[in-house]
């Protein structure tokens, strides 16, 4: 009983998705493709991050760039300083994210895949 009232008060890994504008011409990208917006190496398309207390934000990074979220922090200080990048929007939630991205061709961001509608395209799953 008591291992079972343990597991239930756990937090569920959320499933992250990548998703871009439903009308983007993007219909699938690789986890590195995906790594190049978020990290700044690329302009291509608009990063969209959820807010920092945001869970899916950790499980992104960590599943997509491999580093956490004090590593990213550190690597965007960086961009921004020596000017060669400037940071990613930054929403609050699932829904924010969902938002932006609808209203712009060139973002791309990660919500929850259950969250998921047809505002939006999934572009990597990483499952």
């Amino acid at each position: 009983m008591f291992l079972s009232a343990l597991l239930l008060a756990l937090p569920a890994a959320a499933d992250v998705v990548v998703v871009v504008n439903a009308k983007a011409a993007e219909s699938s990208m690789t986890k590195d493709q995906v790594s190049q917006f978020f990290l700044g190496k690329s302009t291509a398309m608009t990063p969209v991050d959820q807010a920092e207390s945001a869970p899916a934000r950790a499980e992104f990074y960590k599943k997509v760039t491999d580093k956490d979220p004090s590593q990213i922090k550190a690597l965007w200080s960086k961009l921004v300083f020596t000017g060669k990048a400037t940071m990613p929007k930054e929403v609050g939630d699932n829904a924010g994210v969902k938002k932006a991205v609808a209203a712009d061709p060139k973002a791309i961001g990660y919500i929850d895949k259950s969250a998921v509608d047809a505002s939006v395209k999934v572009v990597y799953s990483g499952s």
